[in-house]
């Protein structure tokens, strides 16, 4: 449990169903096609509807405007990238968890002053079989771009979130997104 239950986490499920073998479905914020970079028009439509359910949240819930920090695992990931670092003002930090920062979607991204107090956190697994890591390493250094507070970690698991993983988001939430300073690792 983050932050020991002093946190309010919500978790949007993207509106895209997709099968992810055995039977099972997975949930997605835009369609995607393996090896072929995201479908911008339908990207920015799910950007646009995330945004809203952020600012229906804000208003719903008792959430310190000061203290909100966005995450995402996968496709969510992009998401909390889009998010933050078009309205880093906005965001206490920005943690990308088994995810990507493709070329085309980071172009249309701005570079501001406010990203450089952006707190942003990579997780990546060095055998996750859908996003290469490679692929969070290239994300590392367009984040470098940005001038944002960096700390970026890999982790001996696929596609997923282990538990040291968890662990170490809980101490990025506590120490960097929330704290008032952000330190650069």
């Amino acid at each position: 449990m983050l932050g020991g239950g002093r946190y309010l986490v919500l978790c949007p499920q993207g509106p895209v169903s997709f099968s992810v073998g055995g039977g099972q479905l997975g949930y997605g914020w835009f369609p995607m096609v393996p090896g072929q970079p995201p479908d911008v028009p339908a990207f920015t439509r799910a950007a646009e509807a995330l945004r809203g359910f952020v600012d229906l949240a804000l208003a719903r819930y008792p959430i310190d405007p000061a203290r909100l920090a966005v995450a995402g695992f996968s496709q969510g990931g992009l998401m909390a990238y889009e998010l933050a670092l078009r309205n880093p003002e906005r965001f206490s930090g920005l943690a990308a968890l088994s995810s990507w920062l493709p070329d085309i979607l980071a172009q249309d991204l701005p570079r501001t002053p406010e990203q450089a107090r952006l707190p942003v956190l990579i997780v990546h697994g060095t055998g996750d079989d859908r996003i290469s890591v490679e692929q969070a390493r290239a994300s590392r250094e367009l984040m470098r771009d940005f001038g944002v507070a960096l700390m970026y970690r890999e982790f001996a698991m696929g596609h997923a979130i282990r538990p040291e993983a968890l662990q170490l988001i809980d101490r990025w939430l506590a120490e960097r997104a929330f704290a008032r300073e952000p330190v650069m690792a």
